[in-house]
């Protein structure tokens, strides 16, 4: 019963969905053309919003615990298991105020509307999995944006989301990039719950009456923690609050 209801929403989420990229999309170039990066990320900030809105269609939830953790003025590198798609809009919404940006794969660089442009020109950097030292670069790249400007780069250790929420084991490699050229930054482990029953039919119908959970656990100074220290730990608390 529950995933007959769901084709229905689901109808109804993506033509929300897709109205949401293609608007946001002229009013990101608007905004970054026109009126700098200040305007610009006002506008992801909303686009985020509405993304996350469009979810309550699903009968989707969100918990957010931790938010008052976050480091103010400061570098941070936010380093998360990975379920689906909405962590990265959740992210995006409730974690704002610290400029997240992202280590995304190039695939998503183009032919996405409001996705691939602000993934291009929002402070963000594109790997090629295929290709480890331009991956490492672009990495470096983003390490030393976030260390001048003081803003967050996201990372993902598992490399590919989880379809089940287990969780896959974590490469080190982007994160101690990240850790060697953003020396004065804070790791913040995140756990993500529950955000892989989203799309747990695939991508059609989508779940409904999901439960999203972040837990934002203590950040970790980088300058005071060797990396394989900093690396375990980030690992360890992230896995062992995974439902």
């Amino acid at each position: 019963m529950q995933k007959l209801i769901a084709y229905p929403l689901s109808i109804i989420y993506y033509l929300l969905f897709g109205a949401t990229l293609v608007i946001f999309h002229v009013v990101q170039w608007i905004c970054f053309n026109l009126f700098g990066y200040n305007a610009h990320k006002k506008s992801v900030d909303v686009l985020c919003f509405f993304l996350v809105l469009n979810t309550y269609v699903l009968g989707t939830k969100y918990k957010i615990r931790g938010l008052e953790k976050l480091p103010a003025d400061t570098p941070l590198i936010v380093a998360s298991n990975h379920q689906s798609w909405y962590d990265i809009t959740t992210i995006g919404w409730y974690m704002r105020k610290i400029h997240p940006k992202y280590v995304s794969k190039i695939e998503l660089g183009k032919g996405i509307p409001s996705i691939s442009y602000n993934l291009r020109h929002g402070g963000s950097v594109l790997i090629d999995r295929k290709d480890g030292k331009q991956a490492l670069s672009a990495i470096r790249q983003l390490a030393e944006y976030i260390e001048i400007h003081k803003r967050s780069a996201v990372i993902f250790p598992e490399g590919t989301r989880s379809n089940t929420g287990k969780p896959r084991r974590f490469a080190e490699n982007g994160l101690k990039i990240l850790c060697k050229y953003a020396p004065s930054a804070y790791v913040v482990p995140v756990t993500i719950n529950n955000s892989w029953k989203m799309t747990r039919w695939g991508s059609f119908p989508l779940g409904i009456g999901t439960k999203i959970e972040f837990t934002i656990h203590d950040p970790i100074p980088v300058k005071d923690t060797p990396f394989p220290t900093l690396f375990e730990k980030t690992e360890q608390v992230i896995i062992q609050s995974i439902n």
